[in-house]
């Protein structure tokens, strides 16, 4: 089953933790399974890091734009090549164990929506494929 969680970005470039929303679409009956997350937009990616610490996030949008430059001449005409080449760096999709009802995220783990061409509204396609044993 697939269901789709809306998200509004508010800046150009953020990360929405987004982990709270993903883990509510579990359902209780599941065990077992893998939980499917993508991203459907050419400029906003999704990644898996620490979700404790904001300073994580900051160096990684930080790092990003020393690789990815906003201020250099590209050839996409929109002016939004960056965040073009920023999704295809932290790409679109993951894939996350489910065991005993849970995803099996590290204890710092967070799952975020890399927006790197807002404000805009997202959606996010999940879907949960249980295993059976």
């Amino acid at each position: 089953m697939t269901k789709i969680v809306a998200i509004e970005s508010t800046r150009r470039v953020e990360f929405i933790d987004i982990t709270r929303k993903i883990e509510e679409l579990i359902d209780e009956n599941i065990e077992e399974g893998l939980c499917n997350i993508y991203s459907p937009h050419t400029t906003a990616g999704l990644t898996i890091n620490e979700n404790y610490d904001p300073s994580v996030v900051k160096d990684i949008i930080e790092t990003l734009e020393v690789i990815v430059p906003e201020n250099r001449e590209y050839n996409h005409v929109e002016g939004n090549a960056p965040a073009h080449i920023k999704t295809c760096i932290i790409g679109n999709s993951l894939t996350i164990p489910i065991n005993n009802g849970k995803l099996m995220l590290g204890r710092w783990q967070g799952i975020f929506l890399c927006e790197f061409d807002g404000p805009r509204k997202r959606n996010i396609y999940v879907t949960i494929i249980p295993i059976k044993k």
